[in-house]
């Protein structure tokens, strides 16, 4: 099997993986408020465990992958998050399904610097537009038509789907992963690619100022997920605020991802924002204006021109981080490991404020949008001060 065909079988594998984890964990919000009688508090308490988990975690995966190979990287990420969700079939109790949150997140951060590095490696900066551009469509694409799908399909195939569905398709993944392995050529450590130097839009060499630009990237894309998993807790309560029944929601919330994907389809074609800072602050502020107007005001034209605006804004700041991730230095698992670990730092800070603030003022239902907001701000002024230094 070919190198290009092999990233083919890994493209396959992020696909499915995105779809299932949507599936699980966006709408885990839904079921936490049927089951347990979560309120936006309670769910941004709950999105901040796994954040705080997904730092140290996913940190810990890239090193592992780079060390121990990324095929086995693979392995124990896709078994573990089957056996979790296997358990959660059974589990009816708070605490357990906390417990399978828990090893299904850690499993998770075993796959995404694995499938990043395994994108990138063997590359020219040509070739790796190209690739990273692919990965950035293929999951954004599915994280889009699994939050527009996952709401009418969990009222098909019932509530305890929302843990059987998932697991068979990270058991499939399993699966696929042992095939591709035997089917290589290559060391699981290192997949080389079919590339050769191209004449393109790109120079051949990276900017001199590239790891400020490294720097800038790393500091946005945590406060771009601040902002992402701060709306997702709050979805199911905005959806009885509105009146809309579980699959309704899905089809209106997921507008931003469908914007996000198509920002990542012109991202990749159009290079022109590469090291270039406007394009960066000006989807900085985009950002938290639209993540505002996304939470406060409840008019339904208001909310999908905010979610387009949110989706073409955080998309750029994503491919930024992941792009000068890959394109800065040669430890393509490490550095997959700190650019998913940077996320981990958004994935815990956007739910931590919200709900500390929510517990602080529980007569004022929007004061956690506001302090999430005020802190959005806060990471918009560091930004211009590094931009400055740098």
């Amino acid at each position: 099997m070919s190198p290009r065909q092999l990233k083919a079988g890994f493209f396959v594998l992020e696909g499915l993986n995105i779809y299932a984890v949507i599936y699980y964990f966006s709408y885990l919000f839904f079921h936490l408020r049927t089951e347990f009688g979560f309120g936006s508090r309670e769910n941004l308490a709950f999105a901040a465990v796994n954040g705080f988990l997904y730092i140290f975690a996913s940190w810990f995966a890239g090193k592992f992958a780079q060390r121990r190979g990324y095929f086995t990287a693979l392995y124990l990420g896709f078994g573990t998050m089957a056996v979790a969700l296997t358990a959660g079939c059974f589990l009816r109790t708070l605490s357990g399904e906390i417990a399978v949150m828990l090893l299904w997140t850690a499993g998770s951060c075993f796959i995404w610097p694995t499938l990043e590095a395994l994108t990138s490696e063997g590359e020219t900066r040509k070739g790796l537009v190209k690739m990273l551009g692919i990965y950035n469509v293929v999951w954004a694409g599915g994280a889009a038509l699994a939050y527009f799908s996952g709401g009418t399909l969990l009222e098909i195939l019932g509530p305890r789907s929302l843990f059987w569905f998932p697991a068979i398709l990270h058991a499939a993944q399993f699966a696929l992963t042992f095939w591709l392995h035997r089917k290589s050529t290559a060391s699981p450590r290192h997949v080389p690619a079919e590339t050769s130097p191209e004449p393109g839009e790109l120079p051949s060499e990276t900017p001199v100022n590239g790891k400020t630009f490294l720097r800038l990237a790393w500091l946005a894309n945590p406060f771009a997920y601040i902002a992402m998993n701060t709306i997702l807790p709050l979805i199911p309560g905005l959806a009885v605020q509105m009146n809309l029944t579980t699959g309704e929601a899905g089809f209106v919330a997921s507008i931003w991802m469908f914007a996000r994907f198509f920002a990542f389809a012109g991202l990749w074609f159009w290079t022109g924002w590469h090291y270039r800072f406007g394009w960066l602050a000006a989807a900085y502020v985009g950002m938290i204006i639209s993540f505002a107007a996304l939470l406060l005001v409840p008019n339904l034209a208001v909310i999908v021109v905010a979610q387009l605006v949110f989706g073409f804004a955080v998309g750029l700041i994503y491919y930024s981080s992941l792009f000068y991730s890959m394109d800065i230095g040669d430890t393509k698992g490490e550095h997959g490991g700190f650019h998913e670990a940077l996320i981990g730092v958004g994935l815990f800070g956007g739910p931590a404020v919200g709900a500390v603030t929510l517990q602080l003022l529980p007569a004022a239902p929007t004061a956690g949008i506001w302090a999430v907001s005020a802190l959005l701000v806060v990471g918009l002024i560091i930004l211009l001060l590094l931009r400055k230094r740098g």
